[in-house]
């Protein structure tokens, strides 16, 4: 039985306590003694970084299990961008979707690259063939797409366009480890691909990152630019930055491998409760999955239609947030309204990326969550719609 009483909005208790409060991106831990075992490990010998072998192993597993020749894991996923997009060799701009993460377009200006922001698709939220096209330049090197929600964008259309127009392309597959598409295993496609393993993501090494890809020259490159340039003991042959891998976070990577399987059925199972609960409420459609592709489930994402729902998707964030459950809004309001590419494009209308980031509303998922919690928020957001005309106007949601 829910033990949701009144909204905490209107004046009910919080649903959930402080001690209960449920996040967006609350870290998955696989075996704990599995990975004390493996820092005991590395701890007795003493070799903490710079290449050790359990960063070895991790590329190794990663390698096979993505299906390709190469994997370079790295400090974190926007050093790994930062180095693919360098390693490439490319310059001038390249065309990026506005609806991601900051890091995949401060990488490219990070590297004196310009990035240019196109439209998105509204069905699948990611990156549009067509809308690439329209803003080539001559001055266009590449094309970076972003498997938003892990659900692969159209490679097939973006590769038709880099090819014609001979384009590098780079996915940013920060959402997508784990994921297929067309039944191969994204990571092996386009120029290279790069992985996150923040904390909030549903796989993580504490925090880390991986470019992953089938071209040996680029992988050599990448290798010598996470480490200084060093081709040897005091041979340094090109430019280089620290982006190395820390053993612990290696330690951490295989040990969450282990527990891979586990993860993604945890998610699924919450996925599908959500799908549940959810069923015939008006104005909150849940995205979906393809079933015929291998998916993480690590995200459960609605998009909240106003006009049928009675309630701006911030109106309903305020309600859940009262209740202590931190649902996220994602990617607000778009990169090209963020500085400094709102200064640098201050025209730019993309309104498909716009109408999306208003309606996006991103629901908590992963290990902590359970299935009653589920069906608690569930609760709540029919109750939050059921008394639209109370909650209209109190505002938008505080920041969390």
């Amino acid at each position: 039985m829910s033990k949701l009483r009144d909204l905490a909005i209107l004046g009910g208790e919080p649903a959930f306590s402080d001690s209960e409060k449920l996040h967006v991106g609350r870290p998955n831990i696989g075996d704990r003694a599995s990975l004390l075992k493996r820092i005991d490990r590395l701890l007795d010998t003493r070799w903490l970084s710079n290449s050790g072998p359990l960063e070895k192993e991790f590329e190794q597993r990663l390698a096979e299990m993505v299906g390709v020749k190469h994997c370079v894991v790295m400090c974190n996923a926007t050093v790994a961008l930062e180095i693919a997009i360098r390693a490439l060799g490319l310059t001038g701009e390249v065309v990026v979707p506005s609806f991601t993460f900051i890091a995949t377009a401060h990488a490219a200006r990070w590297q004196q690259v310009t990035p240019v922001f196109c439209d998105i698709d509204p069905r699948t939220h990611n990156i549009d063939p067509a809308q690439v096209e329209r803003v080539l330049t001559p001055r266009t090197t590449g094309i970076i797409g972003v498997h938003v929600w892990g659900r692969p964008c159209d490679i097939d259309g973006l590769a038709e366009v880099a090819g014609r127009h001979d384009l590098k392309l780079l996915f940013d597959s920060a959402h997508a480890f784990g994921c297929s598409y067309k039944g191969r295993m994204i990571g092996g496609f386009g120029d290279a691909e790069v992985f996150s393993f923040h904390a909030t993501k549903f796989f993580n090494t504490f925090e880390g990152g991986a470019v992953v890809t089938n071209n040996d020259e680029l992988a050599n490159r990448m290798r010598l630019m996470k480490n200084f340039g060093f081709a040897g003991y005091d041979e340094v042959v090109s430019i280089g930055i620290n982006g190395k891998m820390a053993e612990v976070a290696a330690a951490m990577g295989l040990t969450n491998l282990e527990s891979l399987d586990e993860f993604i059925a945890v998610n699924r199972r919450n996925y599908e409760l959500y799908a549940e609960g959810l069923r015939g409420v008006a104005g909150v459609k849940l995205i979906e999955y393809d079933r015929g592709e291998e998916n993480n489930f690590q995200y459960v994402v609605t998009e909240v239609d106003e006009a049928a729902a009675g309630l701006t998707r911030d109106e309903l964030m305020r309600v859940l947030l009262a209740e202590n459950v931190l649902a996220r809004r994602y990617f607000y309001p778009g990169c090209h309204r963020m500085e400094p590419y709102r200064s640098d494009f201050p025209d730019l209308h993309l309104p498909e990326t716009e109408g999306l980031a208003a309606r996006v509303l991103s629901l908590p998922t992963g290990q902590t969550v359970t299935p009653d919690a589920v069906g608690l928020i569930c609760d709540i957001i029919r109750a939050a719609l059921g008394r639209a005309g109370e909650i209209r106007g109190l505002g938008a949601p505080p920041e969390v």
